[in-house]
This record gives C-alpha cells, sequence and structure tokens, in this order.
C-alpha cells in the first residue's frame, strides 16, 4: 500500500479530475489524500462554468502538512490555474521529490488540437514548468504538441518523428513520458520513453529498448475524465512494482472496457460512472 497525494481540481457536476482518480487508486489498493487545486462547477464544455481557485488554502496548507512530517510515496498534479499555483506546486514537488517522492503530472490543457475553454497560452507555459519536475508525465497528443512546439497533425505522425516527440518532453525535464492518442505511421497508439530513474514501475523487461507503442483501436466516443481514469490506473499499477509499459497496457485496457460498458450514455460531459464499475478495474 502506498500513500499518493492528488493535486487536482474538484468538479461538483461529472465524475472527472479527482472525482475519479481517487475510488481507482482506493480500489487498486493506495491510500489517497487530496490538495484541491479549484472547485469547478462543472466541466468546461458546458459553456458556462464558475471556478473558485484555492492558492490562498494551498499556501496555507503545505506549511502545515511540513510540520506535522506527512509523507508522500507518490503525488500527481493536474489542471492549475496560475502562475502563483503553478509555482507554489512545482516548488513543492521538488522538496517531496527530494525525499523520495514519485512525481507524476498529468499536464491537463486540451485535445483535439486546441485547448480546452478557459485554457490560456500562460497556462502551457505554466505546464511546461510542472513537466520540468515530473518522474513520468502524461499528456495527449494534443498537449504534446503544445509542450513540444510541434504542429499538431490529423494524419498523425511517422514513428521517428513519435520518438522526436517523446525526446522533446524528456528535454523539459521530465524523466519519462507517456503521449495518449497518438497516430503513428497510421495506426492509433500509446507511445512511451522510459527512463532509468529506479522506482521498479519505470524499468523495462529483458533487452526492450527506451521507447514503446501499444496499438489499439479507437472508441468513436468522447467521454470526458477518460484521461484521469487512465492517469489512476497508471499510477496505481506502477505503485504496485509493474513496468511502465504492462501499467500503460492495464490502463488502456480498463478505459476501453469502462466506455464499452457505458456507450449508452447520453452525456458524455458527465464522465463515467467509475463507482459502478469498480469490477472492470
Amino acid at each position: 500500500m502506498k500513500q499518493i497525494l492528488l493535486i487536482n481540481d474538484v468538479v461538483g457536476y461529472s465524475h472527472v479530475g479527482m472525482v475519479a482518480m481517487l475510488p481507482i487508486l482506493t480500489n487498486l489498493g493506495h491510500t489517497t489524500y487530496n490538495l484541491p487545486t479549484a472547485l469547478v462547477s462543472n466541466t468546461l464544455d458546458y459553456g458556462h462554468f464558475n471556478i473558485l481557485e484555492t492558492t490562498d488554502y494551498m499556501r496555507g496548507t503545505i506549511p502545515v502538512w511540513r510540520q506535522l512530517g506527512f509523507r508522500f510515496d507518490a503525488v500527481c498534479t493536474g489542471l492549475m490555474f496560475s502562475e502563483e499555483q503553478a509555482t507554489l506546486v512545482a516548488s513543492y514537488c521538488r522538496q517531496l521529490q527530494n525525499e523520495g517522492t514519485a512525481v507524476f503530472v498529468d499536464p491537463i490543457m486540451g485535445d483535439g488540437g486546441r485547448l480546452y475553454n478557459g485554457i490560456s497560452d500562460t497556462q502551457v507555459a505554466l505546464m511546461k514548468e510542472m513537466v520540468a519536475v515530473a518522474d513520468l508525465t502524461f499528456p495527449n497528443y494534443t498537449e504534446a504538441c503544445y509542450l513540444t512546439g510541434k504542429p499538431y497533425c490529423t494524419e498523425g505522425m511517422s514513428w521517428d518523428e513519435a520518438c522526436d516527440m517523446l525526446d522533446g518532453i524528456i528535454n523539459l525535464g521530465a524523466k519519462a513520458a507517456v503521449i495518449t492518442s497518438a497516430c503513428v505511421d497510421g495506426q492509433r497508439c500509446v507511445i512511451g520513453r522510459r527512463s532509468d530513474w529506479p522506482l521498479e514501475g519505470f524499468r523495462q523487461r529483458g533487452k526492450e529498448g527506451p521507447y514503446f507503442r501499444i496499438d489499439y483501436e479507437e472508441i468513436p466516443m468522447a467521454f470526458h475524465g477518460t484521461g484521469d481514469i487512465f492517469s489512476a490506473v497508471l499510477i496505481g499499477h506502477l505503485m504496485n512494482g509493474e513496468t511502465l509499459k504492462d501499467s500503460t497496457q492495464t490502463a488502456m485496457t480498463v478505459v476501453s472496457n469502462l466506455i464499452e460498458r457505458n456507450r449508452d450514455q447520453k452525456d458524455l460531459c458527465l464522465g463515467i460512472p467509475i463507482e459502478k464499475c469498480l469490477d472492470l478495474l
């Protein structure tokens, strides 16, 4: 059992973000804590939303936790809402990292070649700061384009271009990277570059090289929160000692099965009701 801290937004109306991740990590046997970056009324694609940024609360909470000696085996960060907040979280992650905490960064910014509603170019720059302190980051293809400054191509990439994009993320400072929703040589896939960092989950088997690719068949449904589910399953299995490639494959399978079970749901912005589907983990 590992102690995992989630630093992410809490959405009131939708099973996304921290609301989706907490039950998954708990079900996988980990003790999970939270430090909310914001309280959000609903997912942004509804067009109208209210956001209460919690930077003041975070600024007051972190010193209390330090004073009390709270320790975590891993921390996972999500959406950041201001430069001050990103700087605060990056500094806290560096402190935790120096104490042996694994740092996972989900650079939540956009999908389908564009930024999410309410996300600005300034927030893209802030996410680069977060990725710089990551032991592992897992952007989707759109987010990887924004992080590396490479153009978004609807037809996808060649394998050499995919490896170059992974290298670009590593050059930002991340020790390992996984890119979801990629298209390589005409095939939908998830690609990754492992790290030599000593956490067991980042080691490959045998003579496998630093890069890997796992193909999949796309299900034409855009559920909100599937990235959060992928992240939680990936982290949960990594922290249970599995390899990066195997953990990625498991996360992909879980997301696919969850979409298939809930494909009749009409409002995809609500996300997947994960509490009803824990048997699929």
